[in-house]
């Protein structure tokens, strides 16, 4: 894919991730494209659903492993406004995911790059290609006005 449609596409993981923030949920969201076919998106959800696992990364492959009726998802790309922990990280390969594009960097958390390089290390059976930066700024500034805020209200 090009530029202009890895922009395209982290554009509607951003309109996710505010939705996650209308929702009291830290604002990360993605969106699972193959082929130009989105077939998934999803924001963060862990705590409206009260579980853990609630990721947006997670939510879009369950979504798009119920719609192809099929774990396994090769050949189609994540697209997620934060850089995946290492639990989305591990998921994403198990699932196949063929390209990762993310915004901003996790460097508290991140699995693919900041603390770990899961998604493409040679150790395991399946190396995602790892796409960073794209809409970077926007989607960390997203973030930082978000604890910003959360900081100054309590």
């Amino acid at each position: 894919m090009t530029i202009p449609d890895h922009e395209k596409f982290m554009r509607l993981a951003l309109e996710q991730a505010r939705l996650a923030e209308a929702a009291g949920e830290v604002p990360v969201g993605a969106v699972l494209v193959d082929q130009g076919e989105i077939l998934a998106a999803s924001h963060n959800a862990p705590v409206s659903s009260h579980d853990p696992t609630a990721h947006a990364e997670i939510l879009a492959l369950r979504a798009a492993g119920l719609k192809r009726s099929n774990y396994r998802l090769p050949g189609a790309t994540l697209y997620v406004t934060l850089e995946p922990c290492i639990m989305c990280a591990g998921a994403i390969v198990h699932a196949r995911i063929s390209t990762l594009v993310f915004g901003a960097r996790d460097l508290r958390f991140g699995g693919v790059r900041s603390k770990f390089a899961l998604a493409d290390s040679d150790l395991l059976n399946h190396q995602v290609t790892v796409i960073e930066g794209v809409l970077g700024n926007v989607c960390a500034a997203m973030l930082q006005r978000f604890f910003a805020e959360r900081r100054t209200a309590g």
